[in-house]
């Protein structure tokens, strides 16, 4: 029989069977029937599916229950990981996480792989999705630790987080009451990492990103590359400015280049000063361009309990905050920065200037404080910000214009999206979420307005003050959708409800995979969003009503250096296109298209949106590597030059192949401020001759928009 009728059999509950009694461990009889290795459960990590009998037997095991939105699951895996450096297999310990989801999204193997990517997890991990072994073992809430003996035998439980020292005991006591007595076996467990299988990529699980709002910034992107441990300063166009900390997790303050991170989440750039939620070092961090230094600015380094602050910012504990955004409060300008602290459910807000929450005292500058929220993790509204609550808050985004005057918060375990007054502090639902307090299991993916609207596990919120509206990044639908504050309609903007990485060309064909983060440019027509588990950024047009990639170019370019292979937008329908007279190659040259465009008198290109170009040879894709080749237009005072080096050989399919030189312009006119996107796509056509050349081949084209 399973453990549930052995529990009943033996008349206990299992929730704790090691009991300290001066120096002596006394070990429940309970035993766990096994691992259910042939009901088709998925594993990660492992070479095959693991048995307690066979593969784990002689082995003290523990079963990690979590599921990877909760925070709290996340904040025991620092202790995991110190776990399994104390005790290696080897001497007896093997830790398996067991999945057991909340959401839907989160039983898709694929899902649960990114996540182990992500978090960095070691160990074998199984896909519980529909909760067997969860109900086997009672289990209740996530986290639920559980230690079993080498017989399977079941030892203890610990449920919720903060039992590190507990953890640590009972493991230590297991291993050495059956080492003492030979049950423990010193052979290895088949673990085949996940991560050795994920090709590296310019970023990696980006989860936010944030554009400059002003103060001289000259158009500037901040990027969380939070799985390479870094923040990216980047122009609009991509073009990469700076790149602070990584590969590895660290908290080194000081120059940038000695500077470090772990998991960075939330940024805020305004001018030279980028913020940083330092997630997994439970700290504020500031990048100062100009003085080319970095600093801390709130927490102490570990995770903190406190849920009142008040303390100076670097004496302060605070707890994994997720997103930042600047603010004013009861002072200057941009005062404040507001978090967004998921690991107590509340929103802080930490004061660069003097300043006074409302309903608050007056705050100095450095002070680090909670301002709206309980503690407690609910969907709870309330007009006293303190007596509310949230759950897990990821994502900010400040309206402080009137009729809003609040703060937007993507709350994603409630999956909705609250206000937060900013002249009183009343929370209320905008979007999502369910009206009982207690519920956070309304979820689902259904336009419509407020809580009639279904989001699932939301994870960050951009305001375009232009057009009064709100976009969300619907992480667990993988959509972005869009919100009207004034009737409280949320409807889908793009994404087809499915994980994947589709540009489109519409809208509502591209894909998107639990994208993290996003932010609003170019006065409402441009959407950056931190595509977290395709690696990406992606660019969303929504005057031509298409997605392109975020091309970051990692060195220093001119108007026409190619930038890393990637996918090209799509042109819309509206783009010149031009078939050019064929010209004879051979193989082995050269083809160096120099190409001149000019713009409508009063038009330049606009900084906060990224012209760019593309090179293809559809059909004879070999003739370029099996590569599109990109790059930037910054700069059209002088022509746009592309070179095309040919194969030394050539097949004979490759004789009658194309080049095609596709631009895409982003320009302003300066009277009436209006802006525009114009395409044009330029096919050349090749006669390969049959005999070897050198050299090259000059074509020239012109193009006026």
């Amino acid at each position: 029989t399973c453990i549930t009728q052995q529990i009943k059999e033996k008349g206990v509950f299992g929730r704790l069977c090691v009991y300290y009694q001066k120096v002596s461990l006394k070990l429940a009889t309970v035993t766990f029937c096994d691992l259910p290795v042939s009901s088709g459960l998925e594993w990660l990590n492992t070479e095959g599916p693991l048995s307690l009998h066979k593969e784990l037997a002689g082995k003290v095991v523990l079963l990690d229950f979590f599921t990877y939105c909760c925070i709290n699951c996340m904040h025991i895996l620092p202790h995991l990981h110190q776990l399994e450096k104390t005790h290696s297999v080897q001497d007896g310990l093997v830790i398996i996480g067991v999945h057991s989801a909340k959401f839907p999204n989160e039983k898709v193997l694929d899902n649960i792989g990114s996540a182990v990517l992500r978090y960095d997890i070691c160990h074998p991990v199984v896909n519980d999705g529909e909760a067997r072994l969860w109900h086997e073992l009672e289990v209740s809430c996530w986290p639920t630790l559980v230690l079993l003996g080498p017989r399977g035998n079941l030892l203890f439980s610990l449920v919720g987080e903060g039992h590190r020292d507990r953890l640590a005991l009972f493991a230590a006591a297991a291993l050495r009451h059956y080492g003492a007595r030979g049950a423990l076996r010193p052979h290895a467990v088949g673990v085949r990492l996940y991560r050795d299988s994920l090709p590296p990529s310019v970023l990696s699980f980006p989860g936010k990103v944030a554009v400059d709002g002003g103060g001289g910034g000259g158009g500037r992107l901040a990027i969380a590359d939070t799985g390479h441990h870094r923040v990216l300063i980047t122009s609009l166009a991509g073009h990469l400015l700076h790149a602070v900390g990584g590969p590895e997790s660290g908290r080194q303050d000081g120059d940038l280049s000695e500077a470090s991170f772990n998991c960075p989440q939330g940024v805020a750039i305004r001018g030279d000063s980028v913020y940083v939620a330092d997630t997994e070092n439970h700290l504020i961090r500031k990048i100062d361009l100009l003085q080319g230094k970095v600093s801390t600015l709130a927490g102490v380094g570990t995770q903190g309990t406190d849920r009142e602050g008040g303390a100076p910012g670097p004496q302060q504990p605070i707890s994994s905050p997720w997103d930042v955004a600047l603010g004013t409060a009861g002072g200057v300008e941009d005062n404040v920065l507001w978090i967004a602290m998921a690991g107590t459910h509340q929103i802080w807000a930490l004061f660069l200037a003097d300043g006074k929450l409302p309903r608050g005292s007056d705050s100095k500058a450095g002070t680090c404080v909670r301002w709206a929220g309980s503690g407690n993790e609910e969907n709870r509204n309330n007009s006293y910000p303190h007596k509310a609550g949230f759950a897990q808050p990821s994502g900010l985004a400040a309206a402080p214009e009137e009729p809003w005057s609040c703060l937007f918060v993507a709350d994603s375990e409630s999956s909705s999206v609250r206000t937060l007054a900013l002249k009183d502090g009343a929370v209320r639902l905008l979007v999502g979420g369910e009206r009982d307090p207690l519920n956070l299991f309304a979820f689902g993916d259904v336009d419509g307005k407020g809580v009639d609207a279904k989001l699932q596990h939301p994870l960050g919120v951009a305001w375009a003050p232009e057009q009064s509206l709100l976009y969300v990044a619907d992480s667990y639908n993988h959509k972005i959708k869009v919100v009207d504050p004034k009737t409280k309609l949320c409807s889908t903007l793009a994404g087809t409800g499915e994980a994947g990485d589709a540009l489109g060309p519409e809208f509502s064909k591209a894909c998107f995979s639990e994208p993290g983060g996003i932010c609003v440019s170019g006065g409402g027509r441009l959407l950056y969003v931190a595509d977290t588990n395709n690696h990406q950024v992606k660019v969303l047009d929504l005057v031509s009503k298409t997605v392109s990639p975020l091309n970051i170019v990692t060195e220093s370019t001119d108007s026409a250096k190619p930038s890393p292979p990637t996918k090209a937008p799509p042109l819309p329908r509206s783009a010149a296109r031009r078939e050019l007279p064929p010209v004879c190659v051979s193989a082995g040259q050269t083809v160096v298209m120099t190409l001149t465009l000019s713009l409508p008198d009063g038009a330049k290109l606009t900084d906060e949106a990224p012209s760019c170009w593309a090179l293809s040879a559809e059909g004879s894709e070999r003739l370029l590597g099996g590569q599109l080749v990109t790059g930037d237009v910054v700069d059209l005072s002088r022509p746009l030059r592309v070179s095309a080096a040919l194969p030394a050989a050539v097949e004979e399919s490759d004789r009658g192949a194309r080049l095609t030189l596709s631009v895409w312009l982003y320009y302003c006119l300066e009277a009436g401020h209006a802006c525009t996107m114009k395409a044009a796509s330029f096919s050349q056509p090749l006669r390969i001759g049959a005999g070897p050349g050198e050299g090259e081949v000059n074509v020239a084209w012109s193009h006026a928009f």
